[in-house]
């Protein structure tokens, strides 16, 4: 495997990249697009890459316009840039680039389900097929009010967001992880993280929307994660596709249990490609 870190340019602004790919004279099946969710980064996928290059694939992930390393603009001015709609055109641009012509393996996580959602719905012909990972239907069925992020991030800034997300645990985790996911929420642009709030609370259930593309999906949640599960078997119920848990895993199986998660992955893509 080879892993390249790497910047890419869209119209917005520079995003933070990375693509693995499988060893010298392997053959490639394909290319797979990951993006991240709330607070996220491309870092989201790295544990996954080992897995997905071993089956042949491709894996490119980037962190979104404001998350962590990528440009972004910041401030309550800037709120209003941070929108599913706006995120959907941006990954339509890295795709341009980064897999210019090709269809690809698209999955988003989290709030990078609804991103991905809105961009599939946009043009469903540039892709191969779809996996919606621990994201849910609508802002209605997320698990927790987002509405009063935004207050709580201009009063205390993103410190009083980490305290709030992870003070209560924050010690569960070893010392190099806890610093580089405080770190990384510092360093994720205060409008990125306000704008992501207020799209995604007012976010509507587009599910019969998505059904209608007939674009091969499969839905995937962690058996403990924190997303309703159950709002996201009715969702594949909806879409008439097949839900799998991945045991053991909270809300982030691509990082908790990256090889099982892979392996349920190349089962769908080998099917529906």
């Amino acid at each position: 495997m080879t892993v390249t870190l790497s910047r890419i340019t869209i119209s917005r602004g520079e995003l933070s990249l990375f693509e693995a790919t499988p060893e010298a004279g392997a053959e490639v099946k394909g290319t797979v697009v990951t993006v991240p969710g709330f607070t996220g980064s491309r870092e989201d996928f790295l544990p996954m890459a080992p897995f997905v290059t071993a089956a042949g694939y491709r894996l490119i992930s980037y962190s979104q316009l404001g998350q962590y390393d990528s440009d972004g603009p910041d401030g309550p001015e800037a709120v209003g840039e941070y929108t599913i709609a706006k995120f959907a055109l941006d990954l339509a641009e890295v795709l341009d680039q980064a897999a210019p012509g090709e269809k690809v393996h698209l999955l988003g996580h989290s709030f990078g389900g609804v991103v991905t959602r809105a961009a599939v719905l946009n043009d469903p012909e540039r892709f191969l097929d779809y996996v919606i990972l621990d994201s849910p239907p609508s802002g209605q069925n997320l698990g927790m009010d987002m509405s009063q992020i935004p207050d709580l991030l201009w009063s205390g800034g993103n410190e009083a967001l980490w305290k709030a997300m992870f003070g209560a645990f924050e010690e569960i985790f070893p010392a190099p992880v806890r610093e580089f996911l405080h770190n990384r929420i510092l360093a994720t642009r205060t409008a990125n993280i306000a704008g992501i709030a207020l799209t995604l609370s007012d976010e509507p259930d587009r599910v019969e929307e998505l059904a209608a593309t007939g674009l091969p999906i499969l839905v995937v949640a962690g058996e403990n994660d924190f997303v309703p599960v159950d709002s996201q078997a009715d969702a594949a119920a909806r879409l008439g596709v097949k839900f799998e848990i991945i045991a053991g895993a909270a809300h982030t199986p691509n990082e908790e249990k990256p090889e099982e998660l892979t392996k349920v992955l190349v089962d769908f893509w080998g099917g529906a490609a």
